[in-house]
């Protein structure tokens, strides 16, 4: 293969981000639409290469309650020690920023919960292939539908809608095969100093913190495939 040849391989090869978030976090919701958004942006120039996405766990609050007794005020207020009105000008800061890129939170019928199972879950899906449509699938329940995301059955129910096996779901949430996973995405946030979430790891050595603008995120992808062309050149 000619230098030139070689060069225009590797840099066809697909960017990979690795994304730090929880199913319970409102940002990485926002931050997931954004970080598309600027996909779609980078995807639109000249040269662009493919982006390949993988989505490590990260629980924001694990000694939540499976079912917490009470709403998204009395959460903040009460477990977070926030005061309720500021609890809710929060919420409907939020929301409104969620509905700017197309996002209708429902933070009356949300139902706040522990989110390990979730995190269980994604992992599953990722061994069949449908880890991003699974990671969709339970923020869109959570925030947008008022779903319960931490109950075995209620994971099954999103899980099958996905065309996977409901049985083969419960089976291995009940046996917590995929615990040791989940422990391994957050040891491996606590190596690299990620302390909040949404956290996007582009190529394994650049950090981008929070719900950036698209246009940050486009930016990225064509600084790191500019960076493979100068290597390859």
């Amino acid at each position: 293969m000619t230098d030139t040849a070689a060069s225009s391989a590797a840099s066809s090869e697909a960017i990979k981000i690795d994304i730090w978030s929880d199913i319970a976090c409102p940002w990485c919701y926002i931050g997931k639409r954004k970080l598309e958004f600027g996909i779609e942006e980078y995807a639109s120039t000249e040269g662009s290469v493919p982006v390949e996405i993988e989505y490590h766990s990260f629980e924001l609050s694990p000694d939540t309650p499976v079912d917490f007794d009470g709403d998204e005020i009395e959460f903040l207020s009460g477990h977070k020690g926030i005061p309720a009105e500021q609890a809710s000008q929060m919420l409907e800061r939020v929301t409104g920023i969620a509905s700017s890129v197309g996002l209708d939170y429902d933070y009356d019928a949300l139902k706040h919960t522990n989110t390990v199972k979730a995190h269980e879950l994604m992992h599953y899906a990722k061994a069949h292939g449908l880890q991003l449509e699974m990671k969709e699938r339970l923020l869109k329940a959570y925030f947008v539908e008022g779903r319960h995301v931490g109950r075995i059955e209620d994971l099954a129910d999103l899980a099958a809608e996905l065309g996977l096996d409901r049985d083969d779901v419960v089976r291995s949430l009940e046996s917590g095969e995929n615990v040791d996973a989940v422990r391994a995405d957050q040891r491996q946030a606590q190596e690299l100093g990620i302390q909040g979430v949404p956290f996007f790891v582009f190529e394994g050595k650049y950090g981008v913190s929070g719900a950036q603008d698209p246009a940050t995120f486009a930016q990225v992808l064509a600084q790191v495939a500019g960076e493979r062309v100068e290597v390859g050149s």
